[in-house]
């Protein structure tokens, strides 16, 4: 079994032993990134070793440990896990920890790019072109090439140093108006060097980081990638260029596959969730002034959509089409029946998000009974609590913070 469709028209059992590139998961769901709000000093603490052994447990493939910076400035809170030697011993007992439930695990890495706190990180947020940073009052500065250069190089060091403290995958982060979905958006990459311009321009850095990453880590662990299909908002990527910058990709051959995901933290980030926008969360969740901002203002960033199942599918479709490379399927994936049609229509792996932090066991359950349905109600509180702890607020809303407590004025930032 190799992760695609099997011959003759055969649908893949999604809870299933399959391969990811070198490494044989056993089963097709992943864990999505979704930042834990768990660490502290930028270090692995317990109580994110023990949020991954739930999930473990629970009975995913693979779960995602996020989202883990490549460089100080790449943070979107001063907090968050940066890859560097004094965070690879407390990396090793979260990776053989999740060993030990038979899951596999891998880690997100990327560079924030104009979604990063400068504020917190006491220094710029890099950005393809300088533009204002409306949630600090200050101003991206324009990636220089050797800013662009030491980044790629961070990321191939994230990557040896992932494998060396055990992880089975890297999750490149290519998405959500991060760095490098920051270059691939029209609205966002107004450069006129090699890195802007067309869609092959736009794309390079892209390239560059997988390329590198991939050359770091020699297959010895799987490489995926975190794609937008559309930033959702007015001049940003869409999917028509998202599936040629999919055709760059797998044409390069640097990934074992690709996560689909949509929308912009900095611009739009309720289009990746779907579903209620937590306004009255997030401004308990902030700071003053900035509170009082959210309660005003917050309705022009937080846009509701309507949820329903497998919402992504649409435009995850068109990268199918365009692709051989295996892709995963995210977004609604909430139940037996949603992840059946995801490998019928020829998806090799489904992640699941806000499911499983409100049950954590919920594949497990699945298993036991295909009926099962998840008793998530995609009312998007938990992504508020990322502040403390991301957990679900509807099962324990009392629940003990974690080391992160306390609002730090960002923005959310997407699975």
């Amino acid at each position: 079994m190799t992760g695609t469709a099997l011959p003759g028209g055969d649908v893949p059992d999604v809870l299933a032993p399959a391969r990811l590139g070198p490494v044989t998961l056993r089963n097709r769901v992943i864990k999505a990134a979704t930042y834990e709000g768990l660490t502290r000093k930028g270090l692995v603490t317990d109580e994110l070793i023990a949020f991954h052994v739930r999930h473990a447990a629970g009975g995913v493939g693979m779960t995602t440990v996020a989202y883990c910076a490549v460089a100080p400035e790449g943070r979107t809170d001063r907090r968050q896990i940066v890859w560097r030697p004094e965070a690879l011993p407390g990396l090793r007992r979260l990776t053989e920890a999740v060993h030990a439930e038979g899951a596999a695990v891998s880690a997100q890495i990327g560079h924030a790019g104009p979604v990063a706190d400068p504020r917190s990180n006491r220094a710029p947020a890099l950005a393809p072109s300088r533009r204002f940073h409306a949630a600090t009052a200050t101003f991206t500065r324009a990636a220089t090439r050797d800013d662009l250069a030491r980044i790629v190089r961070a990321h191939a060091g994230a990557a040896a140093m992932a494998a060396e403290a055990g992880f089975d995958a890297v999750e490149i982060h290519l998405g959500h108006n991060y760095l490098a979905s920051s270059f691939l958006s029209p609205r966002l990459n107004r450069r006129t060097d090699s890195y802007g311009g067309d869609l092959a321009g736009r794309a390079r850095l892209c390239l560059e980081t997988a390329r590198a990453v991939r050359d770091a880590t020699g297959g010895r662990i799987a490489v995926l990638a975190k794609l937008n299909m559309d930033d959702g908002v007015r001049g940003g990527l869409r999917i028509d260029e998202a599936a040629e910058v999919a055709r760059l990709l797998e044409r390069d051959g640097s990934l074992d596959a690709l996560e689909l995901t949509a929308g912009s933290s900095l611009l739009n980030p309720m289009y990746l969730f779907r579903g209620e926008a937590p306004l009255k969360e997030f401004a308990a969740a902030m700071r003053p002034p900035l509170r009082l901002g959210v309660r005003l203002f917050g309705g022009l960033l937080l846009h509701g959509y309507p949820y329903r199942d497998a919402y992504l599918l649409e435009d995850a479709r068109r990268i199918r089409a365009a692709v051989d490379l295996p892709l995963v399927l995210v977004g609604g994936i909430t139940n037996r029946r949603t992840m059946d049609r995801a490998m019928r229509e020829g998806f090799q792996f489904v992640a699941m998000a806000r499911a499983l932090l409100r049950e954590p066991d919920l594949v497990e359950r699945i298993r036991a009974d295909a009926g099962t349905e998840s008793s998530c109600v995609h009312c998007n509180k938990c992504m508020a609590a990322i502040y403390g702890g991301t957990r679900c607020v509807l099962d324990d809303p009392a629940a003990p913070r974690g080391p992160a407590a306390g609002g730090t004025g960002r923005r959310a930032t997407a699975p």
